[in-house]
């Protein structure tokens, strides 16, 4: 009886021994497929290059870089992982309940002297003035990223799409993230002669989609080059990098375009910090500034490289700007908060700091000079997406 028992046993164990490999041996198989198809996505050309050697010379000589790897100075704050888990679960009402009301700009055979600026949504801005076309992060597409089924889809479509783009002469890219680089926006540009303007390490992706070398120009903090008359200034910004990772491969900037008689800034993405002080005292007074208020958390990690409403507001008063013109808000699902919440609090803080602001509907094209007429053109949708949740109103922001 127990010979047999012990036979059993032996079995048993036998049995689930290779049971065992077969699971793991799954697993493993499952891990590794996974891995090559990541691996195969991420050599996807939307993805980008590596910095070349001239590249990588230019990134070992800038302050910002240490080494391995650009960053922030001060470092960043730490991330709260709660507060963003109580972010995420939250009950903001993130998506509006339709696409915004929407103009098509017209766009004239010659470009007059005087600023002209129309937002196209999240942080493209296209930009006439004093006889040049300026276009800032370029990003047309419908989706963020390249895997469509996970990808951020706009909320709304760009007023002037890729076909309809006139010539470009300056285009700026603060950073490499799908949301403010699209391959696809770049390449149009490109065919009609474009030059763009790139923090350090973003040439090689340019370069990877067939951009030519003579295109672009890759630049540091604080260095300047010209375009005929104009003056393009690379200046600072506090945030993150990365296409296939958060590795901070490439360098974020800011961007302050000069030409004999006017000066404009562009926020890019990124957190409050002295920069805005320093740019202010270097270039101000700035006749328009173009400014991120939204995408933000309120952790302070998140805080530290996406400033929160107020704090754009401040930085308005900090580069001295004469008008202020909010964007990067209400294109993309990219954080917690109400969709509507960043254009409540920047007319609000606006007010209270007396900061000229602006709050033009998307393909609306205004003129520096011309009297400030505001509508609250997104207060009817606002409302609609607070009866549709249930929310309380927040009207009087």
């Amino acid at each position: 009886m127990n010979q047999a028992m012990d036979v059993a046993l032996i079995c048993y164990f036998c049995t689930m021994k290779k049971s065992l490999k077969v699971i793991l041996l799954a697993i493993a198989g499952i891990v590794l497929l996974a891995y090559v198809l990541v691996q195969w996505v991420l050599s996807g050309t939307e993805f980008g290059g590596v910095m070349d050697e001239e590249s990588s010379v230019k990134a070992r000589s800038s302050h910002s870089f240490n080494g391995d790897h650009f960053q922030n100075s001060p470092g960043d704050m730490p991330y709260g992982i709660m507060v963003n888990i109580g972010d995420l679960l939250g009950d903001q009402v993130r998506v509006p309940p339709g696409p915004f009301p929407m103009e098509i700009p017209d766009v004239a055979d010659t470009v007059k002297a005087g600023i002209r600026a129309t937002w196209l949504g999240h942080a493209t801005v296209f930009i006439e003035m004093d006889g040049k076309r300026i276009l800032t992060d370029p990003m047309l597409s419908d989706h963020a990223f390249p895997i469509k089924f996970i990808a951020p889809k706009r909320f709304n479509r760009s007023p002037l799409p890729m076909d309809a783009l006139p010539p470009i002469d300056i285009v700026t890219i603060s950073h490499d993230h799908f949301d403010h680089l699209d391959m696809k926006t770049v390449k149009v540009l490109a065919a009609s002669g474009s030059q763009f303007y790139v923090g350090i390490g973003i040439k090689a992706h340019l370069i990877e989609w067939g951009i030519s070398a003579t295109q672009i120009n890759e630049m540091d903090w604080w260095e300047s080059l010209t375009l005929d008359e104009f003056t393009i200034h690379c200046t600072p910004a506090r945030h993150y990098s990365g296409r296939t990772g958060l590795n901070n491969a490439t360098l974020w900037t800011s961007w302050v375009i000069s030409s004999p008689n006017h000066d404009i800034y562009h926020s890019g993405d990124s957190g409050y910090g002295d920069h805005f002080r320093v740019i202010g005292e270097r270039f101000g007074p700035i006749e328009m500034s173009f400014i991120k208020i939204g995408d933000y958390g309120e952790d302070l990690g998140w805080r530290d490289i996406h400033m929160h409403t107020e704090q754009s507001v401040q930085a308005a008063l900090d580069l001295r700007t004469k008008i202020m013109f909010p964007i990067h808000w209400g294109t993309f699902n990219l954080s917690n908060h109400d969709w509507y919440e960043p254009i409540n609090l920047a007319v609000q803080y606006a007010s209270e700091k007396k900061v000229s602001l602006v709050t033009p509907k998307l393909g609306e094209t205004l003129t520096f000079g011309d009297p400030i007429h505001n509508l609250p053109w997104w207060e009817s949708m606002q409302k609609l997406s607070e009866l549709r949740e249930g929310a309380p109103d927040s009207s009087h922001l």
